[in-house]
Parts: C-alpha cells; sequence; structure tokens
C-alpha cells in the first residue's frame, strides 16, 4: 500500500499535547511495510536521562523529539487545514491528492 505520510511532508497534530501545531515529518517508522509512527521535527518533545557513555561523557538529561502514530497526524494543504490523502492515476503514475482541494501532493 503507498504511504500516505512521507518523510519531508508539512502536518498537523491532531490530538495529544502538540495538538494543532505544524511541523514537517523528519522521519517515518514502519512496520511490515505499513507507515506506522512519524517523528515531526520541533513537537512532541521528550527528556531522555542518559548515563556518561562514550559518546557523551557528560550524560545527563537530553530534549529530543518523541514519535507520533501516523493516525494522529494529519497532512496539511495549501490553505494551512488539515486534510485527508487520496490517490489518483495521472498518466501512468499514481499520485497523493488533497481531499479539500483536490490539489496533486508533490513528493
Amino acid at each position: 500500500m503507498a504511504a500516505k505520510i512521507k518523510k519531508g511532508d508539512s502536518v498537523v497534530v491532531l490530538t495529544g499535547k502538540d495538538k494543532g501545531r505544524k511541523g514537517t515529518v523528519a522521519k517515518v517508522v514502519t512496520r511490515d511495510g505499513q507507515a506506522e509512527r512519524v517523528v515531526v521535527s520541533g513537537l512532541n518533545m521528550v527528556q531522555r536521562h542518559t548515563r556518561p557513555s562514550q559518546g557523551n561523557p557528560q550524560g545527563g538529561i537530553i530534549n529530543k523529539e518523541a514519535s507520533i502514530h501516523v493516525s494522529n497526524v494529519s497532512h496539511v494543504d495549501s490553505n494551512g487545514k488539515p486534510t485527508r490523502v487520496g490517490f489518483k492515476i495521472e498518466g501512468d503514475k499514481k499520485v497523493r491528492v488533497a481531499k479539500t482541494t483536490g490539489e496533486v501532493i508533490n513528493g
């Protein structure tokens, strides 16, 4: 099945502590070929307490982005509103289409 959300897409968070905030997808975590979770840059920040290691000799508290389930984010259309993603065949290619505006999502 084709991916509805890909790396580099602009998305809006629908639920949780970052509800309504927008960002770009930095990483897509898949399982069995399906997009399961996404990491959005600058959103869903968590603190990790790390012990000193060779890579990080100081240790301490590190802020990093945690993943969000793909059902809790939605693609942002050209109007800045959340939209569902559909698919359409154009010529010989299958392209992603925003359901609200009908325009093709590049990527």
